[in-house]
C-alpha cells in the first residue's frame, strides 16, 4: 500500500495516488519526533475526486445482508492483529496501550453491530385513507458520505461514522484527521482486505480547511458526518446548509 519507503498515498477510486500539487505533511511520535511516515497533502482537487458517485451506482445495488457480511469480515480482521493497531495509535498520539486497546475493540463491535443491521434494514407498512391503496415506506441510500474525524479515537469514531452508512448502502470519503492518518489508512486496508469493492470507501489526507471545505462544497456530498471542535462544526454546520446537506455533528473538542 505504499510507493516508497514510508510514503503513503490517498485511496481514490480504488487507485493509490498521491495529492495532485506534489505536495506531503510527515506523521511524526508526538513523544520522540520520529517521523512515521508522509501523506499526502491534499487539496480542493484530491477531495472532489474522491467525491465521485461511480462507484454509488453499483454499491447500492447489492443487498444489504452482503453489504453486512462485508462488514462482519471487517470486524473479525483487527482481532488478528489488535496489538499492532494499538501501537500504531499510540505511536501517533500517545495514548496508553489499554486505551488504544479499547478503541480497536470498539471498531470490532461496531463492525459486528452494523453487520447486524444489513438484515435489519426494514421498511413501514402503513394504513391509507383511500380505498383499495396500500401505504409503504421504503429506505433507500442518500449517495456519497463525508467522514471527518478527529484525532483522539482514531478507529473508534471513524467506524462509528463510515460503518452505518455503508450498510446502508451508501459509499465514503473518509478526511481523517492529519495527526492519525496511518491509523485511518490501515481501517480502510482492513476494509479491503474484507472484499470491499473498489471505490466504496476513498481516503484523502490533509488539512481540514482545504480538503474538507471542499467536500463541504461538493454537490456530489450528501451528508457531512463531523466530530470535532465546535468552531470547526458551526463551518461545518453554515456551510453544508446552503446545498441542504444532511449534517450529523458531535462538537465540542479542541480544534487540531
Amino acid at each position: 500500500m505504499t510507493t516508497t519507503a514510508n510514503v503513503f498515498q490517498n485511496l481514490i477510486g480504488g487507485k493509490w495516488q498521491g495529492a495532485e500539487n506534489g505536495q506531503n505533511f510527515a506523521n511524526s511520535n508526538p513523544a520522540t519526533g520520529e517521523v512515521l511516515g508522509y501523506f499526502p497533502l491534499s487539496g480542493e482537487a484530491d477531495a472532489n475526486a474522491a467525491a465521485t458517485r461511480a462507484a454509488f451506482e453499483k454499491w447500492r445495488l447489492v443487498p444489504a445482508p452482503k453489504r453486512g457480511e462485508i462488514l462482519f469480515r471487517a470486524g473479525e480482521l483487527p482481532k488478528q492483529r489488535e496489538e499492532e493497531l494499538a501501537r500504531t495509535m499510540t505511536q501517533e498520539m500517545g495514548k496508553v496501550l489499554k486505551e488504544t486497546h479499547g478503541d480497536v475493540q470498539e471498531g470490532i463491535d461496531m463492525a459486528y453491530y452494523m453487520a447486524g443491521e444489513g438484515r435489519r434494514l426494514f421498511g413501514h407498512s402503513v394504513p391509507v385513507e383511500l380505498p383499495n391503496k396500500s401505504g409503504v415506506a421504503m429506505r433507500d441510500p442518500i449517495g456519497v458520505v463525508a467522514c471527518i474525524t478527529p484525532w483522539n479515537f482514531p478507529m473508534a469514531i471513524p467506524t462509528w461514522k463510515m460503518f452505518p452508512a455503508l450498510v446502508a448502502g451508501n459509499t465514503v470519503v473518509f478526511k481523517p484527521a492529519s495527526d492519525t492518518p496511518l491509523s485511518a489508512l490501515r481501517l480502510v486496508e482492513i476494509l479491503y482486505e474484507a472484499d470491499l469493492p473498489e471505490g466504496v470507501v476513498n481516503i484523502v489526507f490533509g488539512p481540514g480547511g482545504i480538503a474538507g471545505d471542499a467536500l463541504l462544497h461538493n454537490p456530489d456530498v450528501a451528508v457531512i458526518s463531523f466530530t470535532g471542535s465546535t468552531e470547526s462544526g458551526r463551518h461545518v454546520a453554515i456551510e453544508a446548509a446552503r446545498s441542504l446537506k444532511r449534517i450529523p455533528l458531535e462538537m465540542g473538542a479542541r480544534r487540531r
